[in-house]
């Protein structure tokens, strides 16, 4: 995990293209970027790789703007309002950081504003590389960063967007990372959650609430969230990985670029996640979003438990009702467990991570085909196949396909013969066989005339 390596955390004030150089530098495109300031409000962890050297950790943090005493002023539009918790975001990444990357523009020239972020830079007494970023041709270079040494950090000038300089800056970070670092080895995975859900359903408060940190920013605002947020941590011994994801609206209600790539990243990460958690606002109910993301999720068969937040809110008649609508819902994939949390008064989340772990886990089932044909046997002699065009199906035998999620394909004489009410018939028989409670599962049927040689 990022955090358990050296760390270097980049700051800037608003777009300078600090987002654009993290994604270069961990060569993906985690960081949403775009030409409008104030699109980073979280901080993002992210790893740095190189061949044949040891890793380090780099941190994305949000533009800091400040005024000539060093307290936080007003910030763009896209940050308004924002400016103190992206500040404190930032401070509490630079805590246990080893270094600073300061990143600023060198088409902007050096600011006011650079000034006051760099003398607060200073106060930290950590080792600081200063990064010109937007030097697009390296004939401009020396003009273009002449006036920054007068901050007085040592200093290398990149193009994030054109990738000029990126394998030297590696270097250069590198650098600054104390020889007495000790270099720990590969740790064992952490298990990856992803948050899914509506604007203001309260997923950051909950990813906080669990983590015992204040990770993420918190605000009434809907849409506070934009990038996919990792955050590490660790519980009674067991490593973990939150990916706080942007809200998710209808497609037909964005027209926000922005909002647009959020979207998009949050569904992406639910894909590569071990266990998604789909929130939903106790306060709203359950709407038809909802609905089509447990459809999406249905579909995919993607590990998830449904979490109604903010359930403090609500009578408990109505809680109760909004559980049962939910529930409904949720009836052609009723393995789905359905939780009651309020991350305002912890209430209900201690019983997520042991959830979410038993699920996974489930998802990594693995069942020997003789276990499974003596299960198929006790199966059909308890309910047969129905006879379909004057012709009942056979079943000759079955086998454990895939793992992540578990899969069982059954031979038999024809696979158009067997009705979609007895492959849930057969579905949830193994699931009480094997105990598989909340994974998802897959049945698939193959036609075949012979039966298998034993």
């Amino acid at each position: 995990m990022a955090s358990q390596l050296p760390q270097i955390v980049f700051i800037g004030r608003p777009n300078v293209g600090k987002s654009t150089l993290f994604n270069r530098l961990i060569r993906s495109n985690r960081a949403i970027t775009h030409d409008r300031p104030g699109v980073t409000r979280d901080r993002m962890e992210g790893i740095v790789r190189r061949k044949d050297a040891p890793a380090f950790g780099i941190v994305d943090t949000g533009g800091i703007t400040l005024d000539g005493t060093m307290a936080v002023t007003e910030g763009p539009d896209g940050i308004r309002g924002f400016e103190k918790d992206i500040l404190q975001q930032a401070e509490s990444a630079l805590e246990s950081a080893v270094a600073i990357a300061f990143v600023v523009d060198g088409r902007d020239g050096l600011l006011p504003m650079d000034e006051y972020l760099a003398a607060r830079v200073r106060r930290m007494n950590k080792p600081t590389l200063l990064v010109v970023n937007k030097i697009d041709g390296m004939e401009k270079e020396e003009e273009l960063t002449a006036e920054f040494h007068t901050l007085g950090f040592p200093l290398i000038a990149v193009s994030a967007e054109h990738g000029v300089n990126i394998r030297l800056l590696e270097e250069f970070l590198a650098d600054l990372i104390p020889a007495t670092w000790e270099h720990e080895p590969e740790q064992e995975a952490a298990l990856k959650l992803a948050m899914l859900g509506r604007p203001n359903a309260g997923k950051s408060s909950l990813v906080n609430a669990i983590s015992g940190q204040e990770r993420m920013i918190v605000s009434d605002v809907a849409g506070t969230t934009r990038d996919s947020v990792d955050v590490s941590f660790e519980l009674n011994g067991d490593k973990y990985i939150f990916v706080d994801t942007a809200g998710v609206r209808r497609r037909t209600k964005i027209t926000d670029a922005v909002e647009r790539f959020s979207v998009n990243s949050s569904i992406k990460s639910s894909t590569k996640a071990d266990v998604t958690l789909l929130v939903i606002d106790a306060t709203e109910g359950a709407s038809q979003q909802d609905k089509r993301l447990m459809d999406m999720l249905d579909e995919r068969k993607t590990p998830f438990m449904v979490i109604i937040n903010k359930s403090d809110l609500v009578p408990r008649d109505a809680l109760k009702q909004l559980q049962k609508n939910i529930e409904e819902i949720l009836a052609f994939c009723a393995h789905v467990p359905v939780l009651l949390t309020s991350a305002l008064k912890s209430s209900g989340i201690k019983k997520i991570l042991p959830l979410a772990r038993r699920i996974h886990e489930e998802c990594s089932v693995r069942i020997g085909t003789g276990q499974l044909n003596r299960a198929m046997e006790q199966v059909l002699l308890k309910h047969q196949p129905p006879v379909v065009k004057r012709v009942r199906a056979k079943f000759y035998y079955m086998t454990q396909a895939e793992m992540q999620p578990p899969t069982f394909v059954f031979f038999v004489s024809d696979a158009e013969r067997i009705p979609e009410t007895y492959a849930r018939y057969l579905e949830r028989s193994l699931r009480k066989i094997f105990g598989i409670n909340h994974a998802p599962m897959r049945i698939r049927f193959r036609s075949t005339h012979k039966k298998r040689v034993q």
